[in-house]
């Protein structure tokens, strides 16, 4: 994970709090910014399905930030939180899914032209809301929750790659307990390597 400005490289937090360079974190606020857009252009404002899906959206870019900030003194943590991420997303999914089944809507096969093309737009290095802006605020409820859908599977895949690099790094490199371990030993042997030096030669 990138860290931010001002992390500290030289004690023994890692650094940390880059969740912005995240392609997973990009993904999220388009998920986020597209279903609010979605809620009030097709669903119901006073409908308690119309806050779950947005507050799931928002979970799941929430739990990322929180994830990135507090990776510097818990791996676990990161971990836990940025599998809820991918689990929020995965409610939201269904949301999606349920929308268009109750409605007799069609679902894209994920091979069809249709969720070709949506991929090849989220291959674009910096895609942001703008990307997808031309269709998510003119086309049809149908079309625009399978962009959704579509968007939704990219972060999850691109989350669950995350999650397994996190669990490989703290697997090798262990916690903030193993890395105040480490810092303290290496500041006792400099304490005694810089006593030696001050020590007298022998006659």
């Amino acid at each position: 994970m990138t860290a931010c400005p001002d992390a500290d490289s030289d004690g023994f937090l890692p650094p940390h709090g880059g969740y912005k360079n995240l392609k997973s974190y990009s993904k999220t606020v388009i998920i986020y910014d597209g279903t609010v857009l979605f809620c009030r252009r097709f669903l119901d404002r006073d409908w308690r399905t119309t806050d779950q899906m947005v507050q799931a959206a928002r979970s799941g870019k929430q739990n990322i930030v929180e994830g990135s900030d507090a990776s510097g003194t818990s791996k676990e943590t990161e971990i836990k939180l940025t599998n809820v991420a991918r689990a929020s997303l995965r409610e939201l999914l269904e949301d999606y899914e349920d929308f268009l089944r109750t409605r007799d809507l069609t679902l894209w096969d994920k091979n069809s032209r249709e969720a070709l093309f949506v991929r090849k737009l989220g291959r674009v290095r910096n895609d942001d809301y703008g990307t997808y802006r031309g269709f998510l605020e003119t086309r049809s409820s149908e079309v625009v929750a399978n962009i959704l859908i579509c968007l939704i599977h990219q972060a999850r895949y691109l989350l669950g790659r995350q999650i397994s690099s996190l669990e490989k790094t703290f697997v090798s490199e262990g916690g903030i307990r193993e890395r105040m371990t480490r810092a303290r030993l290496e500041f006792r042997n400099k304490q005694k390597t810089t006593s030696a030096e001050k020590r007298p030669p022998a006659k």
